[in-house]
């Protein structure tokens, strides 16, 4: 293959920010390469608002539904629509002149990989976790190679060929604002500890609660907690104006969000434990315990077991256990010091750039 040739990509990555940041990130590089991307995402609000800052790229929105379960009356249905979107992929694909497609996961991946497959183009899926989804494991069967963000996860392919790359983050994340400027630009105070609570794109109900009752007993440290737009009211009320908790219903900008924190109370997605680890924060991981396959606490112990975060399971999570966290690792300097360094050396920052050379270089 003449690799001078600018390749027109598809790189499918909707439905939650787990999919849709790593797959910018991609794009972002196959940019700078010379390359054309082009961007599938759902119709969910969240990609929508998480794509509109990014004008330099081209998005198109694509019919995505989650799986119900096998014998459900909705799967008839679900059928149809995952019909319908392959159809539909396969026209896009077309127009776009695609020469190569990219799933970065979930059934927004499914069909335009089949479709890609059927045309018989090469066609690539990322999977983030330790435990790969169902959909992945499924749209791994059209694909010409799986790559993937944990060597965990090979395993679970037997019949595919895998390639260990890492999860991408997207350009921002690598060079953060200072400290002072970050605490700035959120409105947060100048001195003193700063804990981020963030549940992912779509926030975390239970934690959301634990979290700020935890706030209100440790006066001393000041919490910025991301609840989720759904949740954004009902937390705020729960903090009742304490003046060392900060919430907002979706940040923006997450390099000052980062930046501004000492330490982080997180889910486990795999897309967030990339970040942390470019970044090398102290976390403590509590895994959305309904997670499918119970992936995320697959993701965390990938990391607690080497030292980078502590794992504490939601059912476990107390006040006690939070301060502790808090102020045994993130406001010990030898511990947490600890804590960075082995959260950084799981870091693969060259992660959207082995994924280019894998889908250009075929």
């Amino acid at each position: 293959m003449n690799t001078q040739k600018a390749l027109h990509v598809i790189i499918a990555c909707g439905g939650t920010g787990g999919h849709l940041f790593p797959g910018i990130a991609v794009a972002q590089q196959l940019r700078k390469l010379g390359h054309h991307p082009v961007l599938l995402i759902s119709r969910k609000e969240v990609d929508a608002e998480a794509s509109s800052k990014y004008g330099d790229l081209e998005f198109h929105s694509i019919q995505a539904i989650a799986k119900p379960a096998t014998f459900s009356l909705r799967m008839p249905a679900f059928l149809w629509k995952l019909f319908r979107t392959y159809l539909s992929c396969k026209k896009l694909l077309k127009q776009e002149k695609a020469d190569v497609v990219l799933g970065m996961g979930g059934f927004t991946s499914l069909p335009p990989c089949k479709a890609a497959h059927a045309m018989g183009l090469r066609s690539y899926v990322h999977d983030s976790n330790a435990m790969p989804g169902r959909s992945n494991r499924l749209t791994a069967r059209w694909c010409t190679k799986v790559l993937l963000g944990m060597a965990e996860a090979a395993k679970h392919f037997p019949g595919s060929i895998c390639e260990v790359v890492g999860t991408p983050v997207r350009d921002e994340l690598c060079t953060l604002p200072g400290r002072s400027e970050a605490r700035a630009r959120l409105g947060l105070p100048a001195e003193g500890p700063v804990i981020l609570v963030t549940g992912g794109s779509q926030g975390a109900r239970n934690l959301n609660s634990m979290l700020i009752e935890a706030a209100k007993a440790d006066p001393g440290v000041h919490y910025l907690v991301i609840a989720g737009r759904s949740d954004q009211e009902r937390v705020q009320a729960l903090a009742d104006n304490a003046p060392n908790i900060t919430v907002l219903g979706f940040c923006s900008d997450m390099p000052a969000a980062y930046a501004a924190a000492d330490g982080v109370i997180a889910r486990s997605g795999a897309s967030t434990l990339t970040e942390l680890s470019i970044i090398g924060k102290a976390t403590l991981l509590v895994p959305f315990p309904f997670a499918a396959d119970d992936h995320q606490t697959h993701n965390a112990l990938a990391f607690s077991t080497r030292g980078a975060a502590v794992l504490i399971q939601q059912a476990e999570l107390t006040t006690a256990k939070v301060h502790d966290f808090v102020h045994h690792t993130v406001l010990n300097p030898a511990a947490r010091e600890a804590m960075e360094t082995a959260m950084r050396s799981l870091a693969r920052p060259d992660a959207a750039e082995a994924i280019a050379r894998t889908i250009l270089n075929q």
